[in-house]
């Protein structure tokens, strides 16, 4: 055999080998991708729904005690504007007769004034202090004051509408909102209140005090401000306290 044609038949023995190398390979990497990608085995159908119901069961659990967490925060809520209106109701309110305060009369007044100014109609406020009542204080101390004072409020409380507005404005004070009234009925219910409490009798603890009253009035005006109604019920005030004593001098 020649140098050539062995060299050839080397060649063609040297390709087949190569080819039945790569077919060898190809196969191994076929039966690897094949494990590769096996198929999972399903799993049963009672295990999947077992899973599902209990995290079903778990979210509803969640979300009822989410429920109970917001009823109870509401609840809470609630109870701290009930609270905080009492709150702010009590600062208005005087404590020992349950009257108005002088800022809840303030109140009371301004929103008056603002329904006269745009629907008109008619208001008096009658400025009212007690005449003798530093002497109750001296002669039979504070509680015996305190008394007197609760008995007065509840006389002028006790006389006027249910429309009309009562406040205690200051120690011995009060003053009283008059609805739709003229004034000739104005300075008719003073005096009448004058009567009242002149003829009651005052007795805390089974002493007897002698104790008076001294109202004056003033119209209200259309511009008027609560400072100015009250600021002129005062001095209306002051003149029929200097009136009274005149008259029994």
């Amino acid at each position: 055999m020649s140098v050539g044609w062995q060299a050839v038949n080397g060649l063609v023995r040297l390709g087949v080998n190569a080819m039945s190398g790569s077919r060898a390979i190809s196969a191994k990497g076929s039966k690897a991708a094949g494990k590769k990608h096996a198929r999972i085995p399903d799993v049963p159908r009672e295990r999947k729904e077992a899973s599902v119901k209990t995290g079903i069961t778990k979210k509803r659990s969640v979300a009822t005690q989410l429920a109970a967490e917001v009823d109870a925060l509401t609840g809470e809520l609630n109870k701290s504007h009930a609270r905080i209106a009492e709150l702010e109701t009590r600062i208005d309110e005087d404590p020992l007769t349950g009257l108005l305060n002088r800022r809840g009369f303030v109140k009371a007044l301004e929103r008056s004034l603002a329904y006269l100014r745009r629907y008109g109609g008619s208001a008096a406020l009658l400025f009212l202090d007690l005449d003798g009542f530093k002497t109750v204080n001296d002669r039979h101390g504070h509680p015996a004051g305190d008394w007197v004072l609760g008995h007065a409020a509840r006389m002028i409380a006790g006389h006027v509408r249910a429309s009309d507005v009562v406040a205690r404005v200051g120690g011995d004070e009060f003053v009283v909102l008059l609805w739709n009234l003229r004034v000739e009925q104005a300075e008719a219910k003073a005096r009448a209140l004058e009567e009242l409490i002149a003829k009651t009798m005052f007795e805390p603890n089974g002493n007897r005090c002698a104790v008076g009253i001294s109202a004056g009035f003033a119209m209200i005006a259309a511009n008027d401000t609560s400072g100015t109604a009250l600021a002129r019920a005062d001095q209306a005030m002051y003149a029929r306290k200097r009136e009274r004593r005149a008259e029994r001098s």
